[in-house]
């Protein structure tokens, strides 16, 4: 009876072991199944015009009487801000730096002959909200110099920025529009390799970046975001 009982018990034991190996064997296929992944890459992008603008007014004097310079740069500074108020710019939209003054006498790398001693600069810088109005004053600024304003041809100094402050608001939509492109993209993989598209396994969002759209319209931005997504992809 015993030799019975342990005989009967090694045959449910070897089926048992059998089964219990089957079942480990499609867990392991399944698991393995699922580890089937593509990943992909989505992009959204955006044309949008700039909505601030910084634009800074730099004008010279040079002379050798440096009392008149600063009376002559005063003179300039209200031309200035009469011609950036014609146009609708308002007190707290214009700010005004100190005047700095440069005595060529007192530069080591020249001995001041030659030329004026005295070179006055100053700087009005106008930041608003109207990208419109301020480009159009900047076609118009000829009008100045008719009136004996003198600019500093300085590029770098004078440069003009304008910004895109709303990116928040494009945010959602463009993160939406990235990876519905990318799951387009993971489904035409699965479709060429005659698979079922799953679900995500992970998902990242790249960094948002703002460009100018090209060097004559700096005004004009282009945002862009790509998104990485891996996809699940089954029998």
């Amino acid at each position: 009876m015993q030799k019975s009982s342990a005989f009967i018990l090694g045959i449910f034991l070897f089926f048992g072991l059998i089964f219990l190996g089957k079942g480990v064997g499609n867990a392991l296929l399944s698991y393995k199944k699922l580890e089937r992944v593509v990943t992909v890459k989505g992009l959204s992008e955006k044309e949008v015009a700039a909505d601030v603008v910084i634009w800074p007014i730099q004008y010279t004097k040079a002379g050798d009487e440096l009392t008149m310079l600063y009376d002559e740069i005063e003179k300039d500074r209200g031309s200035v801000k009469r011609f950036l108020k014609s146009f609708g710019f308002k007190d707290e939209e214009i700010s005004i730096n100190a005047p700095v003054a440069y005595d060529r006498l007192s530069n080591q790398y020249g001995s001041g002959e030659g030329g004026y001693r005295y070179i006055l600069n100053q700087t009005i810088s106008v930041y608003s909200k109207n990208v419109d109005k301020a480009r159009e004053a900047m076609v118009k600024i000829e009008e100045l110099g008719k009136q004996g304003v003198t600019f500093k041809s300085d590029a770098y100094e004078n440069r003009v920025e304008y910004i895109y402050s709303k990116l928040n608001d494009l945010k959602p939509s463009m993160l939406k529009e990235a990876t519905l492109n990318a799951r387009v993209a993971a489904q035409t993989f699965a479709d060429d390799s005659k698979s079922k598209l799953g679900k995500i396994k992970s998902a990242s969002q790249g960094q948002f970046s703002i460009s100018e759209r090209d060097k004559n319209t700096p005004h004009m931005k282009s945002v862009r975001v790509v998104s990485t997504v891996v996809y699940y992809l089954n029998d």
